[in-house]
């Protein structure tokens, strides 16, 4: 099998006003912030352009559900469909959903604490 987890994809977390907490991170620490946080370019070992996403959420989302934790890690992975049959057979909680946008593939499991974690296959091209 090819290597699992790549990197970071993103930090999520739940805020009581998310533009506040954007204009807060970007007026103190220099964040370059949008409608959905901020995003941070890098390259990896071999050279290619890559990104991970900083983004907090309303408070009342609904996106980190079946967890009730108050934020969700993002995962970079290399292959999404064969990492989550893997996991499956390794007796993670798979939530059986894929979702696939310009941007790359998503699919999600569950720890052992509960905290859902999504899976994200970029293709990080798509933001270039």
């Amino acid at each position: 099998m090819k290597k699992r987890v790549t990197g970071i994809g993103g930090i999520f977390f739940k805020s009581s006003d998310p533009k506040k907490t954007k204009d807060w991170y970007r007026d103190h620490l220099g964040l370059n912030t949008d409608q959905y946080g901020c995003t941070f370019w890098w390259k990896d070992k071999q050279g290619n352009d890559c990104s991970t996403q900083w983004s907090p959420f309303k408070s009342d989302t609904t996106y980190f559900e079946p967890s009730k934790k108050e934020f969700m890690m993002n995962f970079r992975v290399e292959n999404l469909i064969e990492l989550i049959d893997t996991l499956k057979k390794e007796g993670v909680t798979v939530i059986d959903k894929i979702e696939e946008y310009e941007y790359g593939k998503f699919g999600w499991i569950v720890d052992p604490e509960g905290n859902k974690i999504e899976l994200w296959e970029p293709v990080d091209k798509a933001f270039l």
